[in-house]
């Protein structure tokens, strides 16, 4: 193995490459983080875009930046600074910097850190960030405040975050539920032209007789004509409350999704204190995400009322309300509205959250209240959601996880 030429970094696992790492994550000036190294090229930009934002004297914008007063006045202090191009440039630099993963992490401790929100309405602010699901929550939160020149710009982002989650989501969500709605109109006893050959060999094979080289069929698999007609309804009941931003756009993609399959009539749902029915813009997610106002109160005795209206065949309809479950509104006759459409047929689903966020803050004594009648609330990551579904629309037993178990 030939010998690493003086300009390749050290091995990862040597001394000097150690001490590199420690003055990274240390920051501040040489000598001042007990390490000795000295960082230079490359090290010291990265230092700079790291110290800009972590650093003792980062602050949020109008505050300026440069030597700090006071108290270890003369020392280098970070910040990005009130303006545009300084940010954009710092957005650029951390993305040459950093993978997509770490960028995003950054991006979202500039905006709470920093307090750099209001700097998203300027398009070419927009154009240099790395887009993900927090940074579309944050955009849906500015609402009406959004000057018109960044809105295209604007939805060009949550498109690109909307795409991602569709190719990652869709084709999942779409073979587990078809492969529910399929096993929920299979025939105990259907007639010969209804007669599934191919899983009816598969579900015999233990009857194979070698000698005679067949399988005997002892039950027959197939599709009542009757069953397959009737189409399941699915209601999403989505809490648009700040708090619920990423839930409410991994809800908005699968709402999409669950509308291009024809065997289910999809219907989605939003509310705080209000209620608005964005069904008819679920073709496009992108359109349900700018239809939903993030922030205020939350209602969510009066968003049942509204499905609970909704529902024609309450055997065949699930309803999933996504929700921390802080209710403003009357508590008891939330509680009332699902034990009556438990008492009619309807399968509900409780979601906390629907995100990969970690443990959600959530009511539990709701939650409590709404497992005694049977609708056990636990927080689902988008990866999970398609085996949730199936096992609504198939009425078994829905997989809820481990305390614990992340998911």
């Amino acid at each position: 193995m030939p010998s690493p030429c003086p300009t390749d970094p050290p091995p990862p696992d040597s001394a000097d490459e150690r001490l590199r790492r420690w003055r990274l994550v240390l920051g501040g000036e040489a000598g001042e983080d007990g390490t000795g190294r000295v960082l230079s090229g490359r090290d010291a930009a990265v230092d700079r875009t790291l110290e800009a934002l972590y650093g003792a004297g980062s602050r949020p914008p109008g505050a300026g930046a440069g030597v700090s007063a006071g108290p270890g006045a003369g020392r280098r202090s970070g910040g990005l600074g009130a303006s545009a191009p300084r940010v954009a440039r710092w957005l650029g630099d951390i993305r040459s910097y950093f993978p997509a993963s770490v960028v995003q992490v950054m991006q979202r401790d500039a905006l709470d850190r920093l307090g750099l929100t209001a700097l998203l309405l300027e398009p070419e602010l927009l154009e240099a960030v790395e887009p993900d699901v927090h940074l579309v929550g944050t955009l849906l939160s500015l609402g009406k405040a959004m000057p018109e020149e960044t809105k295209a710009t604007a939805r060009e982002v949550v498109r690109k975050v909307v795409e991602d989650l569709e190719r990652r989501l869709a084709s999942r969500t779409r073979a587990a539920l078809t492969g529910a709605l399929d096993r929920s109109a299979r025939a105990a006893r259907p007639r010969h032209r209804d007669i599934d050959w191919n899983r009816t060999v598969r579900a015999n094979l233990k009857n194979y007789l070698p000698e005679h080289r067949t399988v005997v069929p002892e039950r027959l698999v197939g599709y009542a004509r009757a069953a397959r007609s009737v189409r399941k309804e699915v209601i999403l009941c989505i809490d648009q409350s700040g708090s619920m931003a990423a839930s409410v756009v991994h809800a908005s993609v699968f709402g999409a999704v669950l509308a291009s399959i024809r065997a289910l009539d999809t219907r989605l749902v939003a509310f705080d204190t209000s209620v608005v029915d964005l069904t008819d813009q679920l073709a496009d997610p992108v359109d349900v995400l700018f239809g939903v106002q993030l922030g205020g109160g939350t209602d969510i005795n009066r968003a049942l009322s509204y499905c609970q209206s909704r529902i024609t065949r309450p055997a065949d309809t699930v309803v999933v309300l996504i929700s921390d479950l802080y209710e403003g509104g009357v508590r008891e006759g939330m509680l009332e509205r699902v034990a009556a459409m438990r008492a009619s047929g309807v399968r509900f689903v409780t979601l906390p959250a629907l995100s990969d966020e970690g443990a959600p803050a959530y009511d539990r004594e709701n939650a409590a209240a709404l497992a005694e009648l049977g609708a056990p609330a636990f927080a689902c990551t988008p990866d999970h959601f398609p085996e949730v579904m199936a096992a609504a629309l198939e009425q078994r037993p829905l997989p809820v996880p481990e305390p614990g178990s992340g998911t």
